[in-house]
């Protein structure tokens, strides 16, 4: 494609993009549906104002390549680990009880067992940019429903990595005769030219297991001592440029051999997700994966071929509404086997009943595999992308005609009128960090307004004597009756992160002198909260943590007052320590550098402490005319 050409479409689809979501978004359609709709306007089967999206396609799935780097940031081994039980139960449940029943429909239509098998594990796949992108954009993310989605999806994301190395094993002969280098039906890059076409299988097995060796090995011993004398020369846009060129490289490079580009960076990203430079590496590129994502999206739907679906409508239709309801009834069932509420069963089958974009490699690579056809790969690539087309659609039916039915049976309450009275402090959100706080003001004569917005939990608590009140702490209006301007102090105590900044914000416009105290879910929020204004932060875990290391000293054979001179110095310096770092966010590398420095100086202190301390004992118990006791 020329320059011109590439300018005047890239001109279209940035221009689709930005009339179209905020139109969709006010409709309250959500902003993935306004891309899809988008791409299909002016995709070449209507308007046909862009060309080829094939072409795009290779562009565009970029940012699908980023979100699942950042997806694997996210998969901290102690993260993990706290949610294996969802990950590995749940998650294992439905990849294997999907992909089971969607092999099973490809006997009886007369597959061979082996591509009935690649169908259902490759089918099995959800949407991660779809899902993650519609249950944030609703705040659904923290709800049961959302945890145990996102759960399925880590699953999913892992299970590619022995998907991969299964699908040569599943060839078919009869497929290998039909192949000779056919084009990558999905555009992704996986089925190409690679060298690995050309190994036996056992030696595809290999390479495979030799890619991804060198990857974790390389993104463990190479990145830190790299970023780090990056991140020495304090030129941030270096960092972000840093951050580009290890995604770019390790998607070349898994696409040298033949594999997806976005296995490769999922797995960077999990081998970086104990590097100290995560956060910045999420910050630098989480721009640029939201404006591909959205040209991915646009690219889906200009790439749906109306061609084929105008030639075969039934079929596809009925593959497209087979596949969706399989997938909600086995991830319904599975939302009932494991115990979730019904409503959030709900939205866990519906977020999830699509395909997901590792379809496109992973199709691509079964047909390069001689595991499908060429027709049946098309067929399913058009199946996956109009399921994808479709998937907003069902968040919106569960939301305004499922959900709202048990809405119905839990009737939304007006805000509670708030009694004029003397509290002196205002305590939005009473869960258990919030009850904690609001028990000892109580406890000593401190009368406080409580604010929560959840109908049951404030039941439960007025029963044991607790003065709470229904209502939403971001509404200004409830602010000012619950006498914002005349209290002495405000405890943000909420778990929402998002939701704690939006009311800071607002605190800090209309009542400028109001003290504020805010919980922050982890340190990246606490820098927020302390930029926006928040006279004290208090991260939710942080203090029983400082607790529990002093306990573990005194197990390890520290004396009980060296541990608590240890511990009570270790506090005071990371308090200390995170309002310096605040305000040096925006100078990433002078940030670094400092963060590394106070942990020197740390350590320099606690272990001068203790030689003191160690040093007098020693030295009264030598002044003593008795044993010294263990």
């Amino acid at each position: 494609m020329e320059s011109g050409g590439f300018l005047a479409q890239a001109f279209v689809y940035l221009l689709a993009a930005v009339l179209a979501v905020p139109l969709a978004k006010r409709l309250g359609l959500g902003s993935v549906l306004g891309y899809l709709a988008a791409g299909v306007l002016i995709g070449p089967f209507v308007l046909g104002w862009v060309g080829d999206a094939a072409n795009l396609m290779h562009f565009a799935e970029f940012g699908v390549v980023m979100m699942l780097f950042l997806v694997g940031l996210e998969l901290r081994p102690s993260a993990v680990w706290r949610l294996r039980g969802p990950i590995l139960g749940l998650g294992g449940a439905q990849v294997s009880l999907t992909a089971l029943a969607i092999a099973g429909v490809a006997l009886l239509a007369g597959l061979h067992w082996q591509t009935g098998l690649a169908l259902g594990l490759v089918l099995a796949m959800s949407s991660t940019a779809i899902v993650l992108q519609s249950l944030a954009e609703k705040r659904l993310m923290k709800s049961e429903g959302g945890e145990s989605a996102f759960s399925v999806l880590l699953f999913q994301d892992i299970a590619v990595i022995p998907i991969f190395a299964l699908l040569p094993l599943l060839a078919v002969p009869e497929f290998a005769a039909e192949f000779s280098g056919a084009a990558d039906p999905g555009g992704s890059g996986a089925g190409g030219a690679g060298w690995l076409a050309q190994l036996a299988d056992w030696q595809q097995g290999l390479a495979i297991a030799g890619s991804i060796a060198a990857i974790v090995l390389g993104g463990r011993y190479l990145t830190r001592p790299v970023f780090r004398i990056v991140a020495e020369s304090k030129q941030r846009e270096l960092f972000t440029a840093s951050a580009l060129l290890l995604v770019v490289g390790v998607a070349l490079a898994m696409e040298a051999v033949g594999l997806s580009p976005a296995l490769g960076t999922f797995l960077a990203g999990v081998v970086l997700a104990d590097n100290e430079y995560r956060h910045q590496l999420e910050a630098d590129i989480e721009p640029f994966k939201g404006l591909l994502l959205g040209l991915f999206f646009i690219s889906v739907g200009a790439g749906i071929d109306f061609a084929l679906l105008s030639g075969r409508p039934l079929l596809v239709l009925a593959l497209v509404a087979g596949l969706v309801a399989l997938k909600f009834l086995v991830l319904f069932c599975l939302g009932f086997a494991f115990r979730l509420p019904r409503n959030e069963g709900f939205l866990f089958a519906f977020s999830l009943a699509q395909g997901g974009e590792f379809a496109f490699v992973l199709l691509a690579f079964a047909l390069q595999s001689h595991v499908l056809g060429q027709e049946l790969a098309g067929l399913f690539l058009m199946v996956v992308a109009l399921s994808m087309a479709v998937s907003p659609l069902l968040m919106i039916l569960n939301e305004k005609l499922v959900q709202v039915r048990f809405r119905k049976a839990m009737p939304e309450r007006e805000h509670d009128a708030i009694e004029a009275g003397d509290a002196r402090v205002i305590i939005a959100g009473f869960g258990r960090f919030g009850q904690v706080v609001g028990r000892l003001l109580l406890a000593n004569g401190i009368q406080t307004t409580v604010l929560d917005h959840d109908p049951g939990q404030i039941e439960t608590l007025r029963k044991f004597g607790f003065k709470v009140f229904y209502g939403d702490a971001s509404r200004l209006e409830l602010l000012h009756a619950a006498g914002a301007e005349s209290a002495d102090l405000l405890v943000l105590a909420i778990d929402d992160r998002e939701a704690t900044l939006d009311i800071l914000r607002e605190v800090r416009e209309h009542f400028p002198k109001l003290p504020v105290l805010a919980r922050a879910v982890d340190r990246v929020h606490a820098y927020e909260a302390l930029r926006l204004g928040a006279d004290s932060v208090h991260r939710e875990t942080f203090g029983s943590a400082v607790e529990m290391g002093i306990v573990a000293l005194r197990k390890l054979g520290f004396r009980a007052h060296n541990a608590l001179r240890a511990g009570r110095t270790f506090h005071h310096h990371d308090e200390a320590a995170m309002h310096e770092l605040a305000a040096m966010r925006e100078d990433f590398g002078g940030y670094i550098t400092r963060r590394a420095q106070m942990r020197e100086e740390l350590e320099r202190i606690l272990q001068k402490e203790l030689r003191e301390t160690t040093h007098e004992t020693d030295s009264a118990w030598d002044g003593m005319l008795i044993e010294r006791p263990d």
